[in-house]
């Protein structure tokens, strides 16, 4: 169970199960060789196979395997030895074979749990199973009552998460996909991206009684592509249900869309029956087998993963747990801090540098993994050696960097064609802040009853030396010529 959340009504538990869709990263379809590139026209990349044409055979990928075992190691899912492929049947527009093939009561992953932190206090949600399947293409709505199909994501590789109903908050559920999109990403078997719709969540929720025994009635919610949109659905929902329950109506058990626009979810379609998809095991693919030799060999190649690396920032490395989690939250972001520390920069200063400066220039934490970056890992560790060194104080530091991002230049090229090094000779830096002193005889008077007025003086010559002080000297000279 996830650690205590804040309550989201006093009078109702919240209670919230979701289904995530993860699209695996493979070049071809699960079944068959069509892409799966995102942006092409409409129904270019489409083949017998994942249209269900006659007499076609599917063929799995071994790679969206892969990628799915990589997954469930990473959530500590137990790994059937041996699973196998079902049909699922529903007839739909976008379902050109009549059914779906997915798994159903032998999924690939079982148990396991999706490991994150809420405002510093760690959560677990646990997991029901993870599986493999197929998607579906997609309806596409014009005016005047047309209609189209596009079948370019029929057969795309997926893993469903589906999760126990663990959650008991919005805010713990856009977490809870948050973290899964840093799981796929640092595993490097999916993109995550909500607004392509590589990631999809589905949530169910209901509400009772604090302290009652028995679930309420569900709602699932639908067509939420980004973690905001996560959150503000479900606390829309939570507070439909109370208000039906206070008035003494009933949820209904139904499927909702979230519209964003108007911040609402409405009714899509009635469940208050189960639907009845006539499962059954699909002939034309073999069991999957998944020995212990293979799994071993997985398992020795993972990347260290989000928690590890937290427990490895504020537990070795020395941060703080809030600096740790910016950093963990990407894999990309991760790996340019570790970058830095390997370049020799210390940790803490490395991560205020990576923070502040960094992340607030990129507009993708993704682009840092790029070979074209404006400041690479090892000279922002140049850089953060030269302010310990005392050859730049943290105003010129600041400065220097920003060339270095807009010109694409080493601080130590910069520092040496502008001369920008830092003042530390106490004969020079005596003589400017007797300068200073001089011209502010008021506000030299009223220092001793007006401390506070030590910024006023050092900022006074850090600007008669052009910034160039090393502010450290200025201030032990200032408070003996202050008195």
């Amino acid at each position: 169970m996830s650690a205590p959340a804040t309550a989201m009504h006093p009078k109702y538990e919240v209670v919230i199960g979701l289904e995530v869709h993860v699209q695996l990263a493979t070049k071809s379809k699960v079944f068959s060789w069509s892409s799966t590139a995102f942006g092409a026209e409409p129904n270019t990349q489409t083949d017998p196979v994942c249209l269900g044409m006659p007499g076609t055979l599917p063929v799995l990928n071994a790679g969206a395997v892969e990628a799915a075992v990589r997954l469930g190691l990473a959530a500590g899912c137990a790994i059937r030895p041996r699973c196998r492929f079902s049909r699922k049947h529903y007839f739909y527009p976008d379902l050109p074979k009549g059914f779906q093939i997915s798994q159903f009561d032998e999924p690939i992953c079982e148990g396991g749990a999706i490991k994150f932190r809420l405002h510093g206090e760690p959560h677990s949600v646990r997991l029901t199973r993870i599986h493999m399947e197929e998607d579906a293409g997609k309806n596409l709505h014009a005016a005047a009552g047309v209609s189209f199909v596009d079948y370019n994501r029929a057969g795309v590789p997926l893993c469903e998460i589906v999760s126990e109903p663990d959650v008991r908050s919005a805010e713990e559920a856009a977490e809870y996909v948050r973290a899964i999109r840093a799981l796929v990403r640092y595993l490097g078997i999916g993109d995550g991206n909500m607004e392509e719709g590589s990631l999809r969540c589905d949530a169910n929720v209901s509400l009772r009684l604090h302290g009652a025994k028995e679930y309420g009635t569900k709602a699932e919610i639908k067509n939420m592509n980004s973690f905001k949109n996560v959150r503000d659905a479900v606390e829309y929902e939570v507070k439909r249900q109370a208000s039906l329950l206070d008035k003494g109506e009933r949820v209904v058990q139904e499927t909702r869309l979230w519209d964003a626009s108007r911040g609402v979810t409405q009714s899509m379609r009635s469940k208050e029956q189960a639907h009845d998809y006539k499962y059954f095991p699909e002939p034309d693919l073999p069991p999957l087998v998944v020995d212990e030799a293979y799994l071993a060999q997985v398992r020795a190649s993972q990347p260290e993963l989000p928690e590890d690396r937290f427990a490895r920032y504020t537990g070795k490395d020395g941060l703080s747990p809030q600096d740790a989690g910016v950093l963990v939250a990407d894999r990309e972001t991760a790996a340019y801090f570790d970058a830095v520390v390997k370049a020799g920069a210390p940790g803490k200063k490395a991560a205020n540098w990576v923070i502040n400066e960094v992340l607030a220039r990129v507009a993708d934490p993704r682009a840092l993994g790029g070979a074209d970056l404006a400041v690479p890992a090892a000279a922002l560790a140049e850089l953060v050696n030269l302010i310990e060194g005392g050859t730049l104080s943290g105003k010129l530091g600041k400065d220097v960097f920003a060339k270095m991002w807009a010109e694409k230049r080493t601080a130590g090229d910069i520092v040496k064609a502008e001369g920008l090094t830092q003042v530390s000779d106490t004969g020079a830096l005596e003589e400017a802040c007797k300068r200073v002193v001089a011209a502010n005889p008021e506000e030299a008077a009223r220092f001793k009853d007006t401390p506070k007025l030590m910024g006023f003086f050092v900022g006074a010559v850090m600007k008669e030396t052009g910034g160039k002080a090393n502010p450290k000297a200025v201030n032990e000279i200032l408070r003996r010529l202050l008195g």
